[in-house]
């Protein structure tokens, strides 16, 4: 659950949803029940409806079917939705919540201008503006398709994408500050693959027809989309062609996804010159200059087979046919802002990657961009209403005691030298804890806000970029948030080695004081120790404490756990999910070894909660199995079969039908619990068996 943007995406459009790792599905739907069953005397009872269950299925032939069927049965997707499930509830339960709070300050005529409240309710008001964005119709983009326009020759494309990545537009390639893998203390200058507008890389490559499918749609959108900004029918039809073929050459030079997962292998630190050695046909010199880092000595290519064939990709694409793909990319990426017909078609397509019916209504896809633009000062005013400190004092204690049982439970492993296992304590012992909200708040001092949508989004990005870009060459700041606080995820960072709970995951379905042990264990506990053994995946164990790529496992140690984890690849890799679409093992690798640790470091802690206490049954079943039930509760969901085929072939994290039954088949505990045996659906051959913690 590694972060990428400040806002939760909208599950209507891929292109909101950030690559990051995080518990959540992958569609990022995050619901709960529809209605919090009421809670008797005896903590935890009552939270296992029979109608929400299938007990006609055996819980050790499907699990998940056993323990969420019945909820399966009566549930469809709401239109706008790509899926539905439990963290969308509990997202669509934290949004009334931002949504009072964002009417209330757009009706506070008191405000002082420059204030939170005024900042929020100008923001809001102007997003809400259908009317003005009716008006001004496609003109905003006019300066930025002008200076394009303007291009004379290929040497004025990096003047040009400088520009467009100053304002945060997808052109080309990325170019972002972020920590140096090898000295996690610093903040440097890292280019890596880009420009392209479908998913993935691969979606230019597939030849069965539904992928070929996909590619003319993406065409003709791409066409619609040139004609409401301006261009000629004619032109717009052969400029979309042209832009499928310049995407397909930047596709074919990129890393796969899977190639990705390796740290090592997108770490590069060169001299600055080596990009112009690398990739002489574009001017690096000026797009520094442009971006105001024209005295950086050094930077990260993280992906060098991409920029050692810029050149040629440069030098094989007419000058008319760059015009036409960054008109495009600027179009694209400013459709949510403008009139309701680049809204429409920007929906329609996305339809065919997430099969939702209907649009977002207009309030929430604000709210979105407001908690993704000015989220420290929302997320401010929804702590204070919504998460008190002992609330995070509460989260924190548990957090302390799964970091307590993940450290047993390495000091126990019989496949971990001393020497490794003495290391591995070190870097546990170094997390850092995120609960709630951060320390410190963001200062949105000097953003200018009017009654434009778009300028105000162009205002807050041109803040961000320059704040961000500020942060080169000065020290880490260790306690800044990557995620606003209502957010319902979580996420790991490797390189601060921290674990990131916001206040908006902290809460039923979840975790509530009010039940007993083993429910919260199973919920929240999961998620606490899931984000904990992503600091050992096939990622996260290539950091050290401090954040730093750097092998700290002797090699015996690192051959054995390879083995480990290639068991899990493998089990995963057999799933099928739709037809004959398989999850993919290696790219869900880091989501499905955190499942499996997270579940076994929790259920530790629960049952070292429970020593000394009587285990009560209660609903009628034991502090064991209700462990399991909360934990496959938190991840019943529905899928539309486009958003899950989206997410099979783009997301590092499994389909949640899976994220139950396959890390508990690999669980002793899980089959003693409900009496399984060899043999069942629901256990795991001895011999594939996955576990590492």
């Amino acid at each position: 659950m590694r972060p990428a943007a400040t806002t939760v995406p909208d599950p209507t459009n891929w292109k909101a949803i950030p690559p990051m790792r995080r518990i959540t599905i992958p569609s990022m739907m995050l619901v709960l029940f529809a209605a919090m069953p009421a809670l008797a005397a005896t903590p935890g009872a009552g939270l296992f409806p029979p109608n929400d269950m299938d007990t006609t299925c055996a819980p050790c032939r499907d699990f998940d079917q056993f323990a969420n069927g019945g909820w399966k049965s009566r549930m469809t997707i709401p239109p706008a939705y790509s899926s539905y499930g439990s963290f969308q509830m509990l997202a669509d339960r934290n949004q009334a919540e931002l949504d009072r709070i964002l009417k209330a300050a757009a009706a506070d005529k008191s405000a002082k201008p420059g204030s939170d409240t005024w900042r929020l309710g100008t923001y809001y008001s102007a997003c809400m503006d259908s009317a003005a964005a009716e008006k001004t119709g496609a003109a905003p983009l006019q300066p930025v398709t002008s200076g394009i326009d303007g291009m004379k020759s290929t040497s004025e494309l990096a003047a040009q994408i400088a520009w467009l990545h100053q304002h945060s537009v997808r052109a080309l390639f990325g170019m972002f500050p972020r920590q140096d893998p090898g000295n996690s203390d610093a903040i440097i200058v890292n280019v890596g693959q880009g420009g392209i507008g479908l998913p993935d890389r691969d979606y230019y490559f597939k030849t069965d027809s539904a992928s070929v499918a996909l590619r003319a749609a993406y065409v003709d959108h791409v066409s619609r989309m040139l004609q409401l900004g301006g261009t000629s029918a004619a032109d717009a039809q052969s400029g979309a062609q042209k832009i499928l073929t310049l995407e397909t050459a930047l596709a074919k030079v990129s890393m796969t996804n899977v190639q990705r997962r390796d740290p090592r292998s997108q770490y590069h630190k060169l001299p600055m010159d080596s990009l112009a050695a690398m990739a002489p046909g574009f001017a690096w010199k000026t797009y520094f200059e442009k971006r105001g880092l024209g005295s950086t000595d050094s930077l990260n290519i993280s992906t060098l087979p991409f920029f050692r064939s810029i050149s040629d990709i440069i030098a094989a694409t007419p000058i008319e046919d760059w015009k036409v793909y960054l008109r495009w990319c600027a179009i694209d990426d400013a459709a949510p802002t403008l009139s309701q017909a680049f809204v429409d078609e920007d929906f329609r397509f996305s339809k065919n990657l997430s099969g939702a019916k209907e649009q977002q209504p207009r309030w929430k896809r604000c709210l979105r961009a407001t908690d993704g633009d000015l989220g420290d000062i929302l997320g401010r005013v929804y702590v204070a209403q919504k998460f008190p400190a002992d609330a995070r004092a509460r989260a924190l204690k548990m957090v302390k005691n799964l970091e307590a049982a993940l450290g047993d439970r390495i000091a126990a492993l019989d496949w971990m030298s001393p020497v490794t296992k003495t290391a591995a304590k070190v870097k546990l012992d170094a997390f850092s804890e995120k609960i709630g909200y951060p320390v410190t708040w963001r200062d949105y001092a000097g953003i200018e806000l009017g009654h434009s949508w778009y300028a105000n989004r162009a205002s807050i990005r041109a803040y961000e970029v320059k704040r961000n870009l500020a942060k080169i060459g000065n020290p880490v700041d260790r306690g800044e948030w990557s995620m606003t606080t209502p957010t319902v995820n979580a996420f790991y960072s490797p390189q601060l080695n921290s674990i990131n709970f916001p206040a908006g995951i902290l809460q039923s379905p979840f975790y509530d004081p009010t039940w007993d042990d083993a429910v919260n264990y199973g919920g929240i506990g999961a998620v606490i120790g899931h984000e904990m053994t992503h600091g050992f995946d096939d990622q996260g164990r290539q950091f050290d404490p401090k954040g730093n790529l750097r092998d700290w496992w002797t090699k015996d140690d690192a051959d054995a756990y390879k083995v480990r984890s290639n068991k899990v690849a493998e089990q995963f890799n057999g799933y099928t999910v739709l037809d004959t679409l398989h999850v993919n093992g290696r790219l869900t690798l880091g989501e499905n070894t955190a499942d499996l640790g997270g579940l076994a470091v929790a259920y530790a802690a629960m049952e070292k909660a429970y020593e000394g206490k009587p285990r009560t049954k209660i609903d009628g079943y034991s502090p064991e199995q209700r462990f399991f039930l909360s934990y496959a509760r938190i991840w019943r969901s529905i899928y539309r079969p486009e958003a899950e085929r989206l997410q099979v072939l783009t997301n590092p994290h499994s389909p949640a039908h899976w994220r139950v039954n396959g890390p508990l088949s690999n669980l002793e505990e899980f089959a003693k619990a409900f009496g399984c045996k060899d043999g069942d659906a629901m256990v795991a051959k001895q011999e594939a068996r996955a576990r590492l913690w």
